[in-house]
């Protein structure tokens, strides 16, 4: 991998007199990279309830004001994301070893709209905004409206999850949604996650630190106001390859990230997957340890490998991890999900993952688990999207573009369905997808995060 992160922010529509003084990022030092993991947890955040009116410079009672100045600090706890610096202090609150923030300067593009109680903070890029919390799900309620114009909002969470998808408000309207966020930190009793330097500990910073962030987005957003509280619900546990984790920076999208669009605010998303990674490499890394630490009675745990797993391995070894990993998961009165490997752009009509699915559906039936057959189901999609399979779909021969990783999304929600999994009764009201009939590319509207990198693919194939 290149470890130089080469950034190409969105175009800038409006500039302001003020300015402000950024750090440029910088390659990870030698020992930033030989740190990947530190041996403790950073001290424990105000889990909350946090309430925040954006724009107003007189907020309700029980409200903290948020102006485009607000910049995050490690004093304060809360703001939008500036770019500075890391300090060794900020790494060692983050709990992750930082050598770079990414440069969104807020004071430069976020504007104040309305008055008062109808007060919102708009940009014409995307904006971030971060709270301090310890590990953990959290429920997000945000409330949006211009009190002259229709606005357009969609909202991301911490490595671009897609929480909320083109949320509408006329002129005068006011519209308030809730979203479940999960925090994720490296450290479990008695380890830690041995991430890897510098994509994790560095590049993927946000998916680890000890805050939940949030991606404002949109054609024209008018956020009023985010409230932020601690939620007892259950978590369902990605844990997986590049084709179902978090990746970092547009346009590279994994299944995993656009997941979260489809549930209602009563459960939990936590992705631990990883670019590169097999079953074995992430049990060495302790990545399955972790998610036991957390499991309860009520969870789920979805398990997707096999494209990596394949290059040098055995598929009898794989088959026989899974079936430990099922024995596990059992034991901790969590609920097992197996997914069959995504088809890469060139298995429409054949198999390129050799007896990996197989191996994958025959766990599934000697233990008794649900199996949402991705392999099957997106074999399905591609050959109803059709020509162009690529262009339209992937960003390379493994890794999907923003809408293929959507339509993947759908397959495994659809799979769910089918399997009558109890997991169902959690996906948004009216959902409905037949994979054969792909919704068409020309209506995919996603918008793009601040940050694009195309060069830096994700780790495996």
């Amino acid at each position: 991998m290149n470890n130089t992160l080469r950034l190409f922010l969105l175009p800038v529509a409006v500039t302001v007199a003020a300015s402000l003084t950024l750090a440029q990022p910088a390659a990870p030092t030698p020992a930033a990279a030989a740190a990947a993991t530190p041996a403790a947890p950073p001290a424990p955040a105000d889990a909350g309830p946090f309430k925040f009116a954006f724009g107003s410079a007189t907020p309700a009672t029980g409200f903290t004001a948020v102006r485009p100045d607000t910049i995050y600090s490690k004093a304060a706890g809360f703001g939008f994301e500036a770019g500075a610096k890391a300090t060794d202090d900020n790494a060692a609150a983050s709990g992750v070893k930082q050598s770079i923030m990414l440069d969104f300067a807020p004071a430069k593009n976020i504007k104040v709209g309305g008055t008062g109680t109808a007060a919102f903070l708009t940009s014409a890029r995307p904006f971030y905004f971060s709270v301090a919390v310890p590990e953990g799900n959290y429920r997000v309620t945000v409330t949006f409206g211009d009190p002259a114009a229709a606005s357009e909002n969609t909202v991301k969470a911490e490595l671009r999850r897609l929480m909320l998808e083109s949320v509408h408000t006329d002129a005068g309207q006011v519209v308030t949604k809730s979203f479940i966020v999960n925090v994720r930190q490296p450290q479990y009793p008695g380890g830690a996650v041995r991430l890897k330097s510098p994509r994790e500990s560095v590049d993927e910073f946000w998916g680890w630190d000890d805050k939940l962030t949030l991606e404002f987005n949109g054609a024209h957003p008018a956020v009023r106001s985010v409230e932020i509280a601690k939620a007892d619900v259950p978590t369902v546990y990605i844990v997986g390859d590049s084709t179902s984790c978090d990746q970092s920076k547009e346009p590279w999208t994994s299944w995993g990230q656009m997941f979260t669009n489809f549930f209602k605010p009563e459960i939990a998303i936590a992705n631990h997957g990883e670019s590169g990674e097999a079953v074995a490499s992430s049990l060495g890394a302790h990545r399955f340890d972790k998610v036991y630490s957390l499991l309860k009675a009520g969870d789920y745990v979805f398990v997707q490998f096999g494209h990596n797993d394949m290059k040098g391995g055995n598929v009898n070894n794989y088959q026989a991890s899974l079936g430990r990993i099922a024995d596990e998961i059992k034991k901790r009165g969590a609920t097992f999900v197996l997914v069959t490997p995504v088809e890469r752009s060139n298995g429409a009509n054949n198999n390129t993952l050799a007896g990996y699915p197989d191996a994958v559906r025959a766990v599934a039936k000697e233990k008794g688990v649900t199996l949402v057959d991705l392999h099957d189901l997106s074999q399905v999609l591609y050959r109803a999207i059709g020509d162009n399979l690529k262009e339209k779909a992937f960003q390379d021969g493994t890794h999907h573009n923003k809408y293929g990783a959507y339509e993947i999304a759908k397959c495994v929600v659809a799979g769910l369905q089918t399997a009558k999994s109890p997991l169902a009764q959690y996906v948004v009201d009216g959902f409905a997808f037949d994979p054969a009939k792909p919704d068409p590319v020309a209506e995919f509207k996603v918008p793009a995060s601040g940050v694009v990198n195309p060069s830096q693919r994700p780790a495996g194939d």
